[in-house]
């Protein structure tokens, strides 16, 4: 009996799918109280949602299933984790308004991915990529304790809006 060797069609969806376990580890280090553990695995989240495009491209297998395999990745990874993560840190206090904010947070990025996947604009991005607001909201995480707990909440906010603006971001390093 032979082994298969893997497709190279597989090994961006690798990384991809390591992004969604990372994100979904974020979820459960939040539930267990593990804050800086949640946010670092959001930080390694990012890490591999850079090398699984970088992957595809390399080795000439981008795909339809891929990109959509990525934005369903992001959107747990950098919008619903870090909206949970800083809501249970932060936003719970705030009551109903904590929520609106996490909630927002989450939804616009939702949006932003949606947007993406539609407009195949190849210059640049339009609005703030996810991935950078989740995980600028992450690295906020690992200061938690000298950062003013304001912060957490503004740039919520901020990056909330800032995900679904028709401001033009250069890609970098494509």
């Amino acid at each position: 009996m032979y082994e298969k060797p893997i497709n190279a069609q597989m090994i961006p969806s690798i990384f991809t799918l390591a992004n969604l376990v990372f994100g979904f580890l974020a979820l459960v280090w939040t539930l267990d109280g593990k804050f800086k553990s949640a946010a670092g695995m959001v930080l390694l989240a990012v890490l591999m949602d850079s090398l699984d495009g970088k992957v595809a491209r390399k080795l000439a297998v981008s795909s339809d299933f891929g990109k959509e395999l990525d934005s369903l990745s992001d959107l747990v990874s950098f919008g619903v984790a870090p909206a949970i993560l800083t809501y249970r840190l932060f936003l719970q206090d705030l009551g109903g308004w904590g929520l609106v904010i996490a909630v927002s947070f989450a939804v616009c990025g939702a949006i932003r991915l949606a947007r993406f996947n539609v407009l195949h604009i190849t210059t640049h991005f339009l609005g703030v990529p996810i991935t950078f607001a989740g995980g600028f909201t992450a690295l906020l995480i690992l200061f938690h304790g000298t950062v003013p707990w304001i912060v957490y909440p503004v740039s919520m906010v901020i990056l909330s809006g800032l995900m679904v603006s028709s401001i033009h971001v250069p890609k970098l390093g494509k």
